[in-house]
């Protein structure tokens, strides 16, 4: 068996990382806040999925369970083990450095005990005139009566008894936190300028809960929020409207399988097991947090307009060549071009389609559609060239996790625009990043190519770092032509593909046969090297062959965000593999792939990571870049990455996510260090440009 980290873990390790940058003294305050927000996103996801995953494992017959090759039961307490310690110092983090600090910049978080007079009857007032139709009281009478609690949503677990009555008996109620209707946070009135004051809902709810139990009294509360098994295990279905399941399996997501009850970790004994009995819930199901859940609401925390407080604004840097020209086709037939947004503006990308929706010489647009924003242009540009007579289909795949709903009703709705839609096929998904337009120049047509290694979505291009590449090149055109016309007739391309990986026909193979041209180098003593980065390095081939290809001698520097199993630097395995992980304020999301080949560099970008599933059951795009000065540009991109010394961690055996730091240097953070890099070069190239006009007029 491969020697490897097991992904879970490895995920756990990576969340980690992100709480780090919450930790980060240089991260300023408001920052913090968001990385404590994505952090509690990424896990409400993980357990959703993974852990409920191995719960259902868990519960399979004793014949299924031997079939598998760990325990799930055994992995899932290692997983709480693991999310306790983090959850702990989460909670210390926010209630000692965050809230103290958010204080001295004039930002108060409130305790419902300490309101004012005033601002008790502001909070009053506002459970009655905003929260009372939302809080669905509901008095406990063990488990004939059990609510039903939605998923991810936040309810107080109050302990109470009544007034009434000469021996109180301990009775038990719930009721709703409606941060699904209303903002988690409520700015408090406040008589001081430049102080502000804010109350969580949680605690507006718990000061005026007594307003709707008022033949009780409120002994103590607590919250609690469900999360429940959120997948829709259709990936291995071979035949059926999988569409048609899909929308029917959608409305199963809010009433799946408990996979976890989040709770006060103060919450007594007593109170616990009450609940536990009422839902059913045994230990493996009870994750202890602090005070407040649902943490991902902090991306909504105000600033109040402190800016300070805040990331210093980097704008997007505008390729002036595409995004001003006439006509961005005349462009790209010129040379290829390439994009690196949050660097660069996605305006580019905007105005290929806008522009193919305008140009009369334009006959055809094909995009694939993974996540798209909810006001697009983009999908708006389509729509609009429907109109003007161009014959446009678009690729929906409808398993994009989470955003199945959204893809649909994009679908309906470009459906009812007059676009040809295609969708998912069972069995596997569709994650390319491809879009081709189809131009007629000269009574000849000539194809056009967007490859990337996100998705077409304008919200995320402005904090998502990723890699896009236009090209009139004909071997890369027509290959990718031949992609979607197998998306769209379901018939296998007649021959393969020479210059493209693609999932299902070559992508695997052309990772291996590239590796293994560098353990042949190696092997004759000539310099090997590869610079890899991926989102998520899992499938044990791979991390075999990349074990295989540093015994052989080749130097692998590894990028790697997310899940990372392979173990580097083991004496007489891996000792030639060194792994970081960059986590700073942009999401780094591009693959890159740069081989050595004895000088001749080639570099490739991919919308696949090195994962079983994208390897084997989904339809990926590897491409070569061709251009050499786009080339070059992306070979000092990683380079400037692998000697990030401010946000890189150190990927090892034991997880310890050691930032890496280098002796007797200048700080070097990648990001920032991009950004300016890319700015550099754009000016140049501006710089040029006008020069060589300047040359040309007489």
């Amino acid at each position: 068996m491969v020697k490897s980290i097991h992904r879970d873990i490895s995920w756990l390790a990576f969340n980690y990382r992100v709480l780090q940058e919450a930790k980060d003294p240089s991260v300023p305050l408001l920052e913090k806040l968001k990385f404590l927000a994505i952090y509690s996103s990424n896990l409400d996801e993980f357990f959703r999925i993974r852990v409920a995953n191995h719960r259902n494992i868990a519960r399979a017959d004793k014949s299924t369970l031997k079939t598998i090759d760990y325990s799930p039961e055994s992995l899932i307490k290692t997983i709480l083990k693991t999310v306790n310690v983090h959850q702990t110092e989460f909670s210390h983090l926010f209630e000692n450095k965050i809230l103290p600090e958010l204080k001295k910049n004039g930002i108060e978080v409130v305790s419902w005990k300490n309101l004012t007079k005033e601002q008790v009857e502001y909070v009053d007032n506002y459970f009655r005139d905003y929260l009372l139709p939302f809080v669905q009281p509901v008095i406990l009478a063990g488990k004939k009566i059990k609510p039903f609690l939605n998923n991810g949503a936040l309810y107080l677990a109050l302990h109470l008894n009544a007034r009434d009555t000469n021996k109180p008996v301990s009775e038990y109620a719930i009721v709703k936190i409606p941060s699904d209707h209303l903002s988690r946070f409520v700015e408090l009135p406040s008589k001081t300028a430049g102080q502000h004051q804010v109350l969580m809902l949680d605690d507006a709810v718990r000061h005026s809960v007594r307003l709707i139990f008022p033949g009780y009294n409120i002994l103590d509360s607590h919250s609690i929020k469900l999360t429940r098994d959120a997948e829709l295990y259709i990936d291995d279905e071979f035949s059926g409207d999988l569409v048609d399941k899909i929308k029917k399996s959608l409305t199963k997501r809010s009433v799946g399988v408990a996979s976890r009850m989040v709770y006060d970790r103060s919450m007594p004994k007593h109170l616990l097991k009450y609940l536990m009995d009422v839902f059913e819930l045994d230990a493996l199901d009870l994750l202890p947090e602090g005070r407040y859940h649902n943490n991902s609401d902090f991306f909504r925390f105000p600033h109040f307009g402190l800016q300070h407080l805040r990331d210093p604004i980097l704008p997007p840097i505008k390729i002036d060549e595409l995004e001003e020209a006439d006509s961005i086709f005349e462009k790209i037939k010129d040379q290829d071009h390439f994009i690196h947004p949050p660097y660069h503006s996605y305006e580019s990308v905007i105005k290929f389609f806008e522009d193919a929706a305008a140009d009369p010489d334009v006959t055809h647009i094909k995009i694939i559609q993974y996540r798209v924003a909810r006001v697009s242009r983009i999908m708006t540009a389509i729509k609009n060239a429907v109109r003007s007579g161009k014959q446009v289909s678009t690729f929906i795949e409808v398993k994009a996790r989470f955003d199945e709903e959204a893809n649909l009703k994009w679908g309906e709705e470009l459906e009812k625009a007059g676009v040809s839609v295609y969708y998912s096929m069972p069995g596997f998904k569709v994650h390319s990043k491809l879009a081709l337009i189809r131009r007629l120049e000269n009574g000849k047509p000539n194809l056009y190519a967007y490859m990337g290694t996100r998705t077409f979505h304008e919200d995320t291009a402005s904090i998502y770092a990723d890699f896009g590449v236009f090209t009139n090149e004909k071997r890369m055109t027509s290959e990718v032509a031949r992609i979607f016309t197998f998306l769209e007739t379901k018939q296998r391309p007649d021959s393969q593909f020479e210059y493209l990986g693609v999932g299902l026909f070559n992508l695997k193979e052309k990772f291996i046969s590239l590796i293994r041209r560098e353990i042949d180098h190696a092997k004759k003593g000539q310099k090997a090297r590869m610079t890899l980065k991926m989102n998520s390095l899992q499938d044990d081939e791979m991390i075999s062959l990349l074990y295989d290809a540093s015994k052989a001698g080749v130097k692998i520097r590894l990028i790697v965000r997310g899940i990372c199993c392979l173990v580097p630097g083991v004496k007489g395995l891996s000792e030639n593999i060194e792994v970081i992980s960059i986590v700073d304020r942009f999401l780094e999301h591009s693959r890159v792939f740069i081989f050595h080949n004895n000088g001749d560099h080639e570099v490739y970008l991919s919308s696949a990571d090195w994962m079983v599933r994208n390897l084997h059951f989904r339809v990926e795009t590897l491409f070569p870049v061709l251009d050499r000065e786009i080339a070059a540009t992306i070979i000092t991109c990683m380079n400037i990455q692998l000697n990030d010394n401010v946000k890189a961690r150190i990927i090892d055996a034991k997880l310890s996510n050691k930032y890496r730091k280098t002796k007797d240097d200048i700080a070097v953070r990648s990001q920032v260090e991009t950004y300016y890099y890319i700015r550099r070069r754009e000016e140049a190239r501006m710089q040029a440009e006008k020069s060589a006009e300047n040359r040309n007029t007489p």
